[in-house]
């Protein structure tokens, strides 16, 4: 049976599943084990998706396409008032959910609004179909992966090529518009299955790859989208299942200083840095509200403090969840109400399109709001295109099978691998390999020869994969084995191989970490340690090895590996994340040194002690030593660690100095003046008392290769705010990159935005400008800048 009906059923049957519990559930299916009603059923809305005509207002249907709402030199706003007039009630409530119904009457093709592109076009939901002319795309690496480069650069212009790919697809028929991704929750717990998904745990780093990736995906064509990107999930949603808590009954209990400081600021930048064109709320509670029905987060935050230009979308059957699953209503009626008056415009699921209409016939509902959701969904696809007519004729209409998995796009894939790989550990140095030294090399390890683990979630069908086996073939004769059979790594009995391929080599490359039997969607980890016995076997290679044994991490978060680092017979170790589908010939390159590593990490990697006592469930971020809380991310923790945010190693050495940066920067205020008290070290100025606007820190910083290879530089900036007990110990406020020769040196410019970037976040969640003296670090430089209002005077709290 087509994979997509499949998910169809499992979608209708089990709502409340993941879709790792669907795909799961369709391993193991067999078309004898449906109901021939649901096969007959399954097969004619199969027959018809493919059949489906992906545009609307045809020119060859002159009936409707001289209707208002198709002729496209109206303003858009006229157009959505023409169709929603022309609209029944029964026609609305079934455009409310994401397998839209057609409107024969008015020539308006169904449309399925669910697909994925988190690192490329993606088979995860209705909307994508592989196969025929389009039987792969370019997957490239996981975004944990793609995030350690700290390459803005780069975020964007995957993102470009994702969503050429994605129109391609389109105008073939076979996917659609509108993609809900990036993920850009924040990666607070190192447990959380999900944290693949994300950029990690900073939330500047986060919000400045949402931007970039979102202006790669939807164009710079003024309010015309080339497709229309969604960020996800608001909010404070990091937890899937852990200890029994699962995100279907999650309240999520976050202060409003957690809140602004942290988890909705990803959002914020996604939404007026990116314009993003959607914002999906989550499946989990904040504060005993279930996000898809509370106006205070999505009609007033979203909409109205951020101005999205775009829809709101539940997670998929979130509206149902939050009924049936936290009743939090007493009827599905009063659900569906108080999810469209929230601010809610389209319901991942059947939700709405059952309860909407009666819920406007017993008062709950007025049509007006519907017609308000409908009209944020139709402008969105009006500015996609999707009413004017054939696709051909339109902006990326010459798109087709041509442009998926080109030569260059594979190019970007493998690219992106090479920058994000970190390098942890270099002992000696080990690395890198010497291609008359180690000619003969043992590759080892259950990721050894991986393929499809190389791409991580919320993947698609990869144009062709290069595994660490293959690209270590490209450098050198290779001896394989093994050593577990999976990742579980639950017995010795491929030890013995392993062993002797090391005594065997010049060099011993041992392939080791997670894959989503580990860490998946609706799987959080219970521990940091690497599964089941592959400690047992790195050190039995490496003590076998006759030459420099190489540890190889693929994960999505962090693992605690304390004891290769500290053994000395472990001369390297890297961490390449899930790297895509070209990660085999990135990890090969990065080993014998073609390639200088410039990754960085984009979250604390912390020993096993650290979660030993640490409930997912508490979402502070701020440490509490008097409830012995260790606190959370490189901000707020300050206990023992494995591995440092931002930390990664070159094959070169890179030394800074600050050419130029002012020492005194005068924050102009609004006008008002005022008194009132401040923080224990100082005043603090409310950011809405500042006049923001180009306020901004200029600073030169010279870097220099002191070293004899080539070699891009990874340069992140912190601030230490004056001190205080709610400030952060320290932040990231700018990064860099710039790539420097041998023995050569770049100067390379940076601009603080200072009300986004040197604020810090009060209790009550106001967000102020401390006074005093903000100290910058960049590597091991430090520079003192002191903040000072323009005017005299004690500043208000």
């Amino acid at each position: 049976m087509p994979y997509i009906l499949l998910l169809f059923q499992y979608h209708y049957k089990y709502p409340h599943w993941s879709v790792s519990q669907m795909k799961t559930g369709i391993a193991t299916t067999t078309m004898a084990s449906l109901p021939q009603t649901i096969i007959l059923f399954l097969l004619l809305l199969g027959a018809f998706a493919q059949a489906r005509d992906p545009f609307a207002c045809d020119s060859k249907d002159a009936k409707t396409s001289s209707l208002p709402f198709c002729k496209v030199s109206m303003p858009i706003p006229n157009r959505v008032t023409d169709l929603l007039g022309r609209l029944t009630m029964q026609e609305k409530v079934r455009l409310l959910v994401n397998n839209a119904a057609a409107v024969p009457r008015l020539g308006i093709k169904g449309y399925e609004w669910w697909s994925e592109a988190l690192h490329g076009v993606s088979n995860v939901g209705p909307g994508t179909k592989f196969g025929g002319a389009f039987p792969g795309a370019t997957s490239f690496p996981q975004v944990i992966t793609t995030a350690a480069s700290f390459n803005a650069t780069l975020w964007e212009a995957i993102g470009r090529v994702v969503s050429d790919e994605a129109r391609a697809m389109y105008n073939g028929g076979a996917a659609g518009l509108t993609y809900w991704s990036p993920n850009v929750n924040i990666f607070r717990d190192p447990r959380w299955g999900r944290g693949q998904e994300t950029p990690g745990e900073d939330p500047v780093l986060a919000g400045t790859y949402a931007a970039s990736y979102v202006k790669g995906l939807q164009g710079n064509n003024g309010d015309r989208l080339k497709v229309a990107a969604c960020c996800k999930h608001f909010t404070a949603y990091d937890l899937d299942n852990w200890n029994g808590v699962d995100r279907f009954h999650f309240n999520a209990k976050v202060s409003k200083q957690d809140i602004e400081d942290t988890f909705d600021v990803p959002f914020k930048m996604c939404v007026q840095d990116g314009n993003v064109a959607s914002v999906m709320c989550s499946y989990n509670q904040v504060n005993g509200v279930p996000t898809c029905a509370d106006p205070n987060l999505l009609k007033r935050t979203i909409r109205g403090q951020w101005n999205l230009n775009g829809y709101i979308v539940s997670d998929c059957d979130s509206v149902g969840v939050f009924y049936n699953t936290q009743h939090y209503t007493s009827t599905p009626e009063e659900a569906a109400a108080d999810a469209i008056k929230a601010g809610l415009d389209l319901d991942c699921g059947p939700f709405l399109a059952q309860y909407t209409e009666n819920a406007v016939t017993r008062g709950l509902l007025k049509e007006a709001d519907v017609n308000s959701a409908l009209a944020n969904t139709l402008t969105v696809q009006m500015r996609l295109g999707m009413f004017d007519g054939e696709p051909s004729a339109q902006p990326f209409g010459n798109l087709g099978p041509k442009d998926v998995c080109t030569p260059a796009h594979q190019e970007l894939a493998l690219e992106a691998a090479r920058q994000g790989i970190v390098l942890l550990n270099n002992r000696g140095p080990s690395l890198p390999l010497s291609h008359l030294r180690h000619r003969t090399v043992a590759v080892i390890g259950p990721n050894s020869n991986a393929t499809v683990t190389m791409i991580g979630n919320y993947a698609g069908v990869a144009c062709a994969y290069t595994s660490p086996l293959q690209g270590i073939g490209n450098y050198a004769k290779t001896i394989h084995q093994m050593g577990c059979a999976d990742v579980a790594c639950n017995d010795d009995k491929l030890f013995s191989g392993a062993i002797n391929a090391a005594r065997q080599a010049d060099a011993t490359v041992v392939v080791m970490g997670l894959d989503q039997s580990i860490e998946a969607e609706f799987r959080d980890r219970t521990g940091l340690l690497l599964p089941g016995r592959q400690q047992e076997l790195v050190s039995k290679v490496a003590m076998a090895s006759k030459g420099p044994t190489i540890l190889v991490l693929m994960s999505g978060g962090p693992i605690d590996v304390s004891f290769a680092k500290n053994d000395p017979r472990i001369g390297a170790i890297l961490w390449a994340g899930y790297p895509g589908q070209a990660g085999g010939a990135a990890i090969a390159d990065v080993l014998y040194g073609t390639t200088n590593p410039e990754g960085k990490l984009p979250m604390t990697w912390y020993p096993q002690e650290y979660v030993s006592n640490l409930p997912m469930t508490d979402m502070a971020m701020r440490s509490s030593p008097n409830r012995n809380y260790p606190g959370r991310t490189y901000k707020f923790y300050k206990g023992p660690i494995v591995y440092p945010f931002g930390h990664g190693l070159s094959y070169t050495n890179f030394v800074h100095t600050i050419a130029s940066a002012p020492k005194v920067v005068t924050v102009p205020l609004d006008g008002h003046r005022h008194s009132g008290n401040a923080t224990i070290s100082g005043k603090a100025i409310k950011v809405n008392h500042v006049r923001c606007n180009k306020l901004s820190v200029g600073l030169q910083v010279d870097v220099k290769n002191t070293g004899s290879k080539d070699g891009t530089h990874t340069m992140l900036v912190f601030s230490k705010p004056p001190a205080g007990h709610w400030a952060p110990q320290k932040q990231l406020v700018a990064f860099a990159k710039m790539h420097v020769p041998a023995r050569s040196q770049r100067r390379v410019g940076i601009n603080i935005h200072v009300c986004k970037f040197l604020s810090v976040v009060d209790r009550s969640g106001v967000r102020r400008i401390p006074t005093g003296v903000h100290n910058l670090h960049i590597g091991g430089v430090k520079h003192s800048l002191s903040l000072q209002p323009a005017t005299l005077g004690v500043i208000k709290s």
